[in-house]
């Protein structure tokens, strides 16, 4: 029963299980929804990562936004610090499945390193990242990519006058996310800071655009996308842009996803997010 627990955990982590058929399932598991519910806090701190436990120490601010956008109102979360006024913004952009829980936990984590975090729903102008995302991908096939884009630039526009901001924006995102970061920092004169994980890389003749200082993670077994970084890191050198680049050993692609236990890689996520926050905290501050 154990192993069953910890299989629904952690498809109610990575977005595939909505809360209300987890706590069912799980009320089927322990044999009553009373119990379900006396142990679901205990679940939920055993399976807590270090950085969890550490958002857990720092009080935090959490809720659902709009802010104005070129399709209209987008739906984001937002977290920062309790305590603090002002704070360098980071906008954190969700893999192709949408605002998930684990998103939404990634965005936790970096406010609780001391950032106004904001994670947008890219699927705002088609009702929102459902709590089924069994079918999320023909969402996404509807959403216009200029228009996606212009989303995301609207959103550094928003933290930059946002009361809690200091005016500094920085951006990051995974896969999907990861390819949006690129297209924001393209898109976005005004960017402070890019950090793109295993994303597609813009155009070669986009790289002129970019003003914004870039750390862009990569796995070693990412055939698809690492075929364009080679040219990617040409344009940026011969541009004379501000970059840096790391591939993680032994990784495959969204090995920061620590709610996807095929593909989550504890030790380089640990290191490639050591090198994303203390980028931030030097570029933001």
């Amino acid at each position: 029963m154990e192993k069953e627990i910890s299989n629904l955990i952690d498809s109610y982590n990575n977005g595939k299980t909505s809360r209300r058929s987890f706590v069912r399932k799980l009320a089927l598991l322990t044999g009553s929804t009373a119990l379900a519910a006396t142990v679901l806090p205990t679940l939920t701190d055993n399976s807590l990562t270090a950085a969890e436990k550490k958002q857990k120490a720092m009080a935090l601010i959490e809720k659902m936004v709009t802010y104005p956008a070129f399709t209209g109102e987008m739906k984001a979360f937002e977290a920062r610090p309790e305590k603090g006024k002002k704070f360098p913004a980071v906008i954190v952009i969700h893999e192709n499945r949408g605002l998930v829980p684990h998103i939404k936990d990634v965005t936790k984590r970096m406010a609780a390193e001391g950032f106004l975090a904001l994670a947008p729903d890219a699927l705002s102008p088609v009702g929102g990242t459902p709590e089924d995302i069994a079918n999320v991908g023909e969402l996404f096939r509807q959403l216009k990519p200029e228009e996606t884009t212009q989303n995301f630039v609207a959103a550094v526009k928003y933290l930059k006058s946002h009361p809690n901001s200091n005016g500094k924006v920085g951006c990051t995102g995974f896969c999907w996310g990861g390819a949006m970061t690129n297209q924001v920092a393209v898109n976005c004169e005004n960017l402070d800071a890019a950090v793109p994980y295993y994303g597609s890389v813009p155009k070669t003749e986009d790289v002129p655009k970019i003003k914004a200082p870039i750390l862009a993670h990569y796995a070693e077994n990412d055939d698809r996308i690492n075929a364009g970084v080679p040219a990617f890191e040409e344009a940026l050198k011969a541009n004379n842009k501000e970059y840096q680049i790391y591939k993680y050993p032994g990784t495959q692609h969204a090995f920061n996803n620590d709610s996807n236990p095929d593909r989550y890689n504890e030790e380089q996520a640990k290191i490639a997010w050591k090198r994303t926050v203390d980028f931030f905290k030097d570029k933001l501050k």
